[in-house]
């Protein structure tokens, strides 16, 4: 891999049609290196990755990736959205789905060489759906559908892996499976940038950027998932709990109590707590 920076931006203004959703943003994301953006719906975390990946133009500022502006190296990038344009439409088999990430090694019409049966290979079982390879992608369930496009994005073999929600629909053995590829991703060098509302997976990241329509904290997980942070980004009171390898995010007492007054009967903690 290069030594030039993966990410980098300052003074960014981000958002759609000239219309900011989130300005002022400085970051700097090296080699080996993960960045959870944590926040809710609408909150931007979207919007940044987006332009991150060259998908949205940035409204002000500066941002480069890999030393260039975003989208100029597609060769080095993984990205992998909410909502799939891969195969969603078309009567493709699990394996072809995948196989679609190497078209930038050959081309759309070039020869498939055992180093891309190789790698679409080793994607899928790292997802376990190598024995879905033969399946049609719409016969399959959502959960097993959202393997197939993080199989997609693995096979890449990316310098620069950017994920959208990637643990939607997936059950917890799948959940945990993602988290050690993930962990094996920045191992070898890669960057893994995430847009999330789960905290419990941003308290993993290397780095955390939380995010309410403005950047409310930025850093290591230890200094900006405190539960004043996570309150005023989140609109709730939570508690985050640390446990050596991880970090359990609680709502407490008093605002169950709070629920309960307005008709909410249900305690929410644990799993439960607002993502």
């Amino acid at each position: 891999m290069s030594d030039v920076t993966p990410v980098e931006a300052s003074g960014l203004t981000i958002g759609y049609s000239g219309r900011a959703v989130v300005s002022g943003i400085d970051l700097m994301v090296g080699a080996g290196e993960s960045l959870a953006l944590v926040g809710v719906n609408g909150s931007g975390k979207s919007t940044l990755l987006k332009t991150i990946a060259g998908l949205l133009e940035p409204i002000d500022g500066e941002i480069s990736v890999f030393g260039a502006a975003p989208g100029g190296r597609p060769e080095r990038v993984g990205y992998l959205g909410q909502f799939h344009s891969v195969g969603g439409l078309l009567p493709m088999q699990v394996r072809d789905v995948v196989m679609m990430a190497r078209y930038r090694h050959r081309g759309l019409l070039g020869r498939i060489t055992r180093a891309d049966r190789v790698a679409v290979d080793a994607a899928m079982d790292r997802l376990a759906i190598g024995d879905l390879a033969s399946n049609a992608l719409r016969s399959l369930s959502g959960g097993q559908q959202q393997r197939v496009y993080l199989a997609h994005v693995l096979a890449r073999e990316a310098d620069l892996l950017m994920l959208d929600e990637p643990t939607a629909g997936l059950d917890a053995g799948a959940v945990e499976r993602y988290g050690d590829i993930m962990r094996e991703e920045v191992a070898r060098g890669a960057t893994v940038i995430t847009a999330t509302h789960d905290v419990r997976d941003a308290a993993r990241a290397s780095q955390v950027m939380l995010l309410a329509g403005r950047v409310v904290a930025s850093g290591p997980p230890a200094l900006v998932l405190t539960p004043e942070r996570l309150s005023e980004a989140f609109g709730i009171e939570l508690l985050a709990i640390a446990h050596g390898d991880h970090t359990d995010i609680v709502v407490p007492e008093r605002a169950h109590a709070h629920d309960e007054h307005v008709g909410n009967n249900r305690p929410r903690h644990g799993r439960d707590a607002p993502r």
